[in-house]
């Protein structure tokens, strides 16, 4: 049965964070809000977790996942990156963008892109996914909530208990979210290519 926490967007309640963190931690799968639009999420390495994830999103193994980190220094263990962009990185964390880089050794196979060992990693601007994360003590394996032939994602968590809560195992209701994805940034190479423009302002990066 799908548990449903309400949260406080602003002062997340300790109690249902560490209750969250137990169920991810016993390899299930939660909708949780962020700072653009409510996402999937489960522990890093939870195979089932991942398979159940790319199912409900229609996935196939050319996605590419995004690690969702506390702060830079968790991003330097999961992804190679030099000082531009360290230096691009910090002026845009903690913010609505998903930077693609190489992954280090340290992410898991099944989350790599099959021709390439690219990852995506974010930063939220969002106390409860900080929290959360916080708690966790390791990032989060996650993907925006965009049910599949729509283009944007879920932002009502009422919403999401009607339309995908027989498959979850938490529903966080944080309030609602911004209608837009993340920007996605490409910063494998210089240029920086965008993938996706959202919420992110994309003009720091071209040109």
């Amino acid at each position: 049965m799908t548990q449903f926490f309400q949260i406080h967007p602003e002062n997340p309640q300790k109690r249902l964070i560490d209750q969250a963190v137990a169920i991810i931690r016993s390899g299930g799968v939660i909708a949780y809000p962020t700072d653009s639009g409510y996402a999937l999420g489960c522990h890093l390495g939870e195979k089932k977790a991942i398979e159940k994830i790319k199912w409900l999103r229609s996935l196939d193994d050319r996605h590419n996942f995004t690690l969702v980190c506390s702060d830079l220094s968790e991003i330097s263990t999961y992804a190679k990156f030099d000082n531009v962009v360290f230096r691009m990185l910090k002026n845009h964390t903690p913010g609505p963008y998903t930077f693609i880089l190489n992954a280090t050794s340290e992410v898991p196979r099944l989350l790599l892109h099959p021709k390439r060992r690219s990852i995506g990693v974010r930063v939220p601007d969002h106390r409860i996914t900080l929290a959360l994360l916080e708690a966790l003590g390791s990032p989060l394996m996650s993907v925006t909530l965009i049910p599949v032939d729509e283009a944007l994602p879920l932002t009502d968590p009422e919403d999401i208990r009607e339309r995908f809560g027989a498959h979850l195992d938490l529903i966080i209701d944080g309030g609602a979210c911004s209608l837009e994805p993340t920007t996605v940034v490409d910063l494998r190479e210089q240029p920086p290519t965008i993938v996706r423009e959202g919420r992110g302002d994309p003009s720091p990066f071209i040109g």
